[in-house]
């Protein structure tokens, strides 16, 4: 069943809300993201790229759009130096650059692979925190190597509704800063265990520890070994027989 307009907005983006506006010079490495996102539309009748209107999209979550309605109401207002540095092409003299229509941004939000524009959006968030750490740490060195901790958790979300009744749940993988390295939708016929492991994979967890909750300790994921990371840490009741709850899984 298709979402109404005002809908919440896709999960990808959600990353983006509070996060605070972007400089000029953060937008292409967005833009680079964006393009490279399999585009879920005919080819007959595109008229505008799916980097464009995805970027649009985004900057208007940045500033605090909470809806397709918003987001499409907020890319119809933006001035058009805007819409340019977002991809907008030149079509008509008298009107320089063209807006996504509300109709456009729906399809759009709708179809597109929700897994590929979370590592997207994830990617670039983590690539922009990452510059403003060294930043800091160029200016105050720490004392000592800093480990840096990923906490993976499973959330349902607020006004996400499948066309079965369902809600829409999440598996994500925090950062202790707050960031959000990558999340997953799960399956509506599984559970966080199965997407585990899909989670973790792309990402490099080099000397991190992990830490996850009763559910997700299972044997497997005690050997799994993505990028080869520091020790998991499972709190809560353990899940696996013969397991004591909160103490390593396994020296990754």
């Amino acid at each position: 069943m298709p979402a109404a307009s005002s809908s919440p907005i896709p999960a990808g983006l959600c990353q983006l809300a509070g996060s605070g506006p972007a400089r000029p010079d953060e937008l292409p490495g967005l833009l680079d993201r964006l393009r490279r996102l399999p585009d879920p539309r005919r080819r007959r009748g595109r008229r505008l790229p799916l980097s464009y209107v995805l970027a649009l999209a985004a900057c208007s979550v940045l500033a605090e759009a909470k809806s397709l309605t918003a987001i499409a109401e907020w890319a119809a207002d933006a001035p058009g130096q805007l819409l340019l540095r977002c991809g907008a092409a030149l079509r008509d003299p008298d009107q320089p650059y063209r807006a996504p229509s509300k109709a456009t941004v729906r399809r759009v939000l709708q179809r597109v692979d929700g897994d590929a524009l979370d590592a997207a959006i994830s990617g670039w968030l983590t690539a922009r925190a990452d510059a403003s750490r060294a930043a800091d740490e160029d200016k105050h060195t720490p004392s000592g190597p800093v480990r840096a901790a990923v906490a993976v958790d499973g959330k349902s979300l607020r006004g996400a509704i499948r066309a079965d009744g369902r809600r829409v749940h999440l598996l994500s993988a925090l950062r202790d800063d707050g960031l959000v390295l990558a999340q997953r939708e799960v399956d509506a016929k599984s559970n966080e265990i199965t997407a585990f492991r899909p989670l973790l994979e792309p990402l490099d967890l080099t000397g991190a520890v992990v830490t996850f909750d009763a559910l997700l300790t299972q044997t497997d994921h005690a050997k799994f070994r993505p990028c080869r990371c520091a020790p998991c840490a499972a709190g809560g009741r353990s899940a696996v027989p013969g397991r004591r709850a909160g103490t390593a899984g396994a020296a990754w």
